[in-house]
């Protein structure tokens, strides 16, 4: 599972005041169901949202430095750490190497513009109810998608592979900051198919 998705469950948590369960990452699941992967096409790379953190980047860095266990969601020093760690993820640093490169990552969706049946730009990130239901992931752990073509998204959350031309840097939507742009030349379910029993 992404090293980020463990850490932000536990502090979202801590954070909310909750005990629900992590949120789930866009990977293959276990048997009995089975992810139906598409071979991608010719040079293009298939990325792990991993890869979209530079090795040294640790997002939990402001949350390591206090003791999470002495504080609850009315103490101000919580709320200090709340934004020191927003602030920290919206400039979270990007691979710059992955600038430019035909890339292919899975993801679910958040949509932006969108009339209800296409979709011409969305948040594609690594867990279920990220900008919505709980706060943004790092700006590296959250890519805007362009769909010049548009794209016929179901719902919010839809989780779906983007084909496309990757680029490496930060931007502001209404939503969340992203420290990636994924100009998007195909964009396909991610389809779960049942194994037999």
């Amino acid at each position: 599972m992404n090293r980020f998705v463990w850490l932000f469950s536990g502090a979202t948590l801590w954070l909310a005041g909750c005990d629900a369960p992590p949120p789930p990452v866009a990977q293959a699941p276990s048997s009995p169901a089975a992810v139906i992967i598409p071979e991608a096409p010719a040079g293009v790379r298939t990325l792990e949202w991993d890869e979209l953190m530079p090795a040294n980047f640790d997002p939990g860095k402001a949350i390591q430095e206090m003791n999470a266990a002495t504080l609850n969601d009315s103490d101000p020093r919580a709320q200090e750490m709340m934004a020191r760690l927003r602030a920290l993820w919206d400039e979270a640093p990007v691979v710059k190497a992955l600038d430019g490169l035909q890339v292919r990552l899975p993801g679910f969706v958040v949509p932006l513009d969108s009339d209800g049946q296409i979709t011409r730009q969305f948040l594609l990130v690594p867990y279920y109810g990220a900008c919505i239901h709980v706060p943004p992931p790092p700006a590296n752990q959250t890519v805007l998608v362009d769909a010049p073509m548009g794209a016929k998204i179901k719902r919010a959350f839809d989780t779906v592979w983007v084909i496309g031309r990757l680029s490496a840097g930060h931007a502001t939507t209404d939503l969340a900051k992203v420290g990636y742009t994924l100009t998007a030349t195909e964009i396909a379910p991610y389809v779960l198919k049942k194994n037999a029993p």
